[in-house]
């Protein structure tokens, strides 16, 4: 039988099951996510002749199969947000995206350089793979789409964080390129990287994320409203418009993650109320969850093939570390002072899950330079990604049940829309 065929039929089974797998784990407390990691598994187990996924996932394909998907996440993470952006509105997130994600990756840093014995290109690389949380397999803990009209403080900052820091990790990942670089041939690097691949690619990729996303927000809702151009009517726009900002912005060199968010982000803001706001989410959403089933059959067959073969104890106990004790101590400070209980803090500092973004980071770092422990990175952030999927899928429901339940029974109001917490309180 050919391969090819079988493939393709177990990959199409795994989307049509999204039809209704979401809907039957909502009445569980596990995470549709960990059935489609286990679903890999089981698959990979058996003797159908699959191409057996590469442990150490450097070729092109998984690059651009893990950056489509992140795009698209990041384009309908935008669109489900609907606070105006504000320092005061958004300080939470700005705190989770400055402030902790430094601290995460300066400790994971230090302990992959001191402990594991990494080398310091290695070690900051592997900080920054593990920086960002994910917009992808978080969907449990974010938002719901635009026309829920509440965000309460644990939802909000969890998906505004993860929809900020998959492109604020950028910088730290080039920095781990250009040391590797430096360290084969002793060029200078850092002035180059402060310059271009810190401001400059982050002004960039905000800057053509706004002006795009103005645009695209004045083509769809204003200009039908003056003129008699033709209003925007099928939801695929929001899939046309994440390649086109993303496009555009890498054509400028800008971060082209970032951009997509604030694309995103700007189009719900302009017009909030919009039906059309839907229909676009809700397009990007399928398209999203469809490429994550691939993706998650694919990272649990490599799970069962020999990703995690050069996993040592040392550095299972540091993943480890790093999701109950790093996130959690990093994430704390940005939260004080903020409208929230003690358990809402500490769901904030729990649930930083860590997904597909890290294995674009990864792969895209190792296409661009030769790491010595390249295996050993697979193998650790596999782990963490792992671990993250299980231990948040099956505790990220049942919090965020027990939260909701806890604010009506107290009277306290969620956060809306319009409100600050200052507002509120």
């Amino acid at each position: 039988m050919d391969n090819y065929i079988v493939a393709m039929t177990i990959i199409g089974l795994a989307a049509l099951s999204m039809t209704w797998i979401p809907d039957i784990m909502e009445r569980t407390f596990i995470s549709y996510p960990i059935v489609y990691l286990l679903l890999g598994m089981a698959i990979y187990l058996l003797p159908l002749g699959l191409p057996t996924p590469d442990p150490i996932w450097r070729e092109d394909y998984v690059v651009r199969l893990t950056e489509l998907s992140v795009i698209i996440s990041l384009m309908g993470t935008g669109l489900k947000i609907r606070r105006k952006f504000s320092i005061k509105n958004w300080r939470i997130p700005l705190r989770l995206v400055s402030f902790t994600m430094l601290l995460c990756i300066g400790a994971i840093a230090l302990l992959g350089w001191s402990v594991l014995g990494l080398s310091v290109a290695g070690a900051v690389l592997l900080g920054a793979s593990l920086a960002p949380t994910d917009p992808v397999l978080a969907e449990q803990v974010q938002v719901g789409p635009p026309d829920d009209k509440e965000e309460d403080v644990v939802r909000f900052s969890l998906t505004s964080e993860a929809g900020l820091n998959d492109g604020s990790a950028f910088p730290f990942t080039w920095l781990a390129v250009a040391l590797a670089i430096s360290a084969a041939n002793g060029s200078s690097w850092f002035t180059d990287w402060v310059l271009y691949d810190l401001l400059y690619r982050i002004i960039v990729g905000a800057g053509a994320g706004y002006l795009i996303g103005r645009g695209l927000a004045y083509l769809i809702f204003k200009l039908p409203k003056k003129t008699k151009f033709p209003m925007a009517q099928h939801g695929f726009l929001s899939l046309s418009a994440t390649l086109v900002t993303y496009g555009i912005t890498e054509m400028l060199h800008g971060y082209g993650f970032i951009a997509v968010f604030v694309a995103g982000l700007t189009m719900s803001n302009i017009e909030e109320e919009n039906e059309y706001n839907i229909e676009m989410h809700d397009f990007v959403n399928q398209v999203e969850r469809i490429i994550m089933v691939i993706l998650l059959v694919l990272f649990g067959g490599s799970l069962v093939t020999g990703i995690l073969d050069y996993l040592t104890w040392q550095a299972a106990l540091i993943g480890l570390a790093f999701l109950f004790i790093i996130r959690p101590l990093a994430t704390f400070p940005s939260m004080l002072g903020t409208y929230s209980t003690t358990k809402e803090k500490l769901a904030v500092c729990f649930f930083g899950i860590r997904g597909i973004g890290s294995f674009f980071y990864l792969s895209f770092a190792l296409d661009q330079v030769d790491l010595p422990e390249a295996n050993e990175l697979w193998s650790i952030i596999a782990f963490i990604v792992m671990v993250s999927i299980i231990l948040h899928g099956l505790t990220a429901t049942k919090a965020i049940n027990i939260l909701d339940r806890e604010r009506r029974k107290s009277g306290r109001p969620v956060l809306e829309v319009d409100q600050t917490p200052d507002e509120i309180s």
